[in-house]
């Protein structure tokens, strides 16, 4: 992750035993988290005067008591992020930012922690192609998501692996036509100098032989051009592991 956190309000609204699960797990995370755990009746007096990064509501809550809740944190300001856990595959909430996995242990409550705060520590995203075009559409996508994102681009891929080389980034948008370095030259190149950077593939024609070697170099997704904003937010649904509300699971 791009940037520095120094810490994180995480409202968590729920029984008593999974509240439980929640305290174990946040206070395991990579950065400091503090953990407030309500019952639905003490939830709206702590959203209404604290302030809040990230509220996130139990699945199995009453429908009417959810809906309250979630509406009450959508009033707040600044409204914190709104997450609801639940089995996979249960219905979305209306109004939810998203939707988590819903905790079984201690662990898990963890790795959840672990992406409410990647929701909101910026996240330095790298855009390469030689299109301006296409850069700016795909800087105007990702500058409506809801997470924290710090876009630069590139116009080929020497001047990116110089960024690279220069600063951090976390995720990379790389054009495979480009002159000079192809997408799949500058892709070998970044797996060799920054191994953890996450790598989106962006490609007019998908050739199998291409996306072979590719998807053996670890990148996170293919996007073929002409793509949408849902295919970008099915992108950061992966990064983040996180179901956005209202998008197509991915």
């Amino acid at each position: 992750m791009g940037g520095d956190l120094v810490s994180l309000r995480v409202l968590v609204i729920a029984e008593p035993a999974e509240l439980e699960l929640w305290r174990q797990g946040v206070g395991l995370a990579s950065v400091p988290v503090e953990f407030i755990g309500e019952d639905p009746d003490a939830a709206a007096a702590t959203l209404a005067t604290e302030d809040i990064d990230i509220c996130v509501v139990d699945g199995g809550l009453a429908e009417p008591v959810k809906i309250a809740i979630v509406k009450t944190a959508q009033l707040s300001q600044p409204a914190p992020l709104v997450f609801v856990t639940a089995a996979r595959g249960a219905a979305r909430v209306p109004g939810v930012n998203g939707m988590l996995a819903k905790p079984k242990t201690a662990a898990d409550a963890q790795r959840l922690a672990e992406i409410c705060i990647r929701t909101r520590v910026p996240t330095r995203v790298l855009i390469v192609d030689d299109s301006s075009t296409m850069r700016r559409i795909v800087r105007k996508i990702l500058s409506a998501s809801l997470f924290a994102l710090h876009v630069q681009e590139a116009s080929e891929g020497a001047t990116a692996l110089e960024a690279l080389k220069s600063g951090t980034f976390d995720l990379v948008f790389l054009d495979f036509n480009m002159p000079g370095l192809n997408g799949l030259e500058t892709l070998f190149e970044i797996r060799r100098e920054s191994p953890d950077v996450a790598v989106v593939m962006m490609t007019s024609a998908l050739d199998r032989a291409i996306a072979e070697r590719a998807h053996e170099a670890g990148v996170l997704d293919f996007l073929k051009k002409p793509f949408y904003p849902a295919d970008i937010d099915g992108v950061l649904e992966r990064y983040y592991c996180v179901h956005l509300a209202g998008k197509a699971s991915a």
